[in-house]
């Protein structure tokens, strides 16, 4: 673990550009924890600006921020595949379905939530509205304190297997 507020500028970039070098170079066992200057007060906040329409009937927030003593989680993108044989139904929703419980399976084994999660990427195959639709009434049951965290969604003419229909990888916060 490093408190980078015990170090003078230049080290901190030799600390800093030593991470990215460990992390391009497929050095999978090191780990670099970086701890804010600031007291235990630990928290995620979800915003929307004046000025930018309210989000929530659309499942996301237009910020989300977190503060305080912890780690960054990065959670790999999440299909829709059922059980350990990765079973891909050909229906959209179930898939969907599927995804969100491959992300909360992944979330509750770093002993997170989705209330723990900062931002979502969504990768979905043939993108139309009534797929929005149906991802935005999943969303609004798996985070039902309507406390959504950032979202992209990118359509995509084909993900990573066949069948494949959605994606969708997080950026959690756990807090120490």
């Amino acid at each position: 673990m490093i408190d980078f507020k015990y170090f003078t500028d230049k080290k901190k970039n030799f600390l800093i550009s030593t991470f990215f070098i460990l992390l391009f170079t497929g050095c999978s066992k090191t780990e670099i924890t970086l701890i804010p200057d600031q007291k235990d007060m630990s928290n995620i906040q979800y915003k929307t600006p004046k000025g930018l329409f309210d989000p929530t009937p659309f499942a996301f927030s237009h910020s989300a921020t977190a503060s305080g003593k912890g780690s960054y989680v990065f959670i790999s993108g999440q299909s829709g595949g059922e059980g350990l044989e990765h079973k891909l139904s050909k229906d959209f929703r179930m898939q969907v379905k599927g995804a969100l419980q491959n992300l909360n399976i992944v979330l509750k084994e770093s002993g997170l939530t989705t209330d723990d999660v900062l931002k979502i990427t969504i990768l979905i195959v043939d993108h139309d509205q009534e797929k929005l639709k149906i991802w935005t009434e999943e969303m609004h049951k798996v985070w039902d304190k309507n406390q959504f965290p950032a979202s992209t969604l990118i359509p995509v003419p084909k993900l990573a297997l066949d069948g494949m229909l959605i994606e969708v990888d997080a950026v959690a916060f756990k807090t120490l």
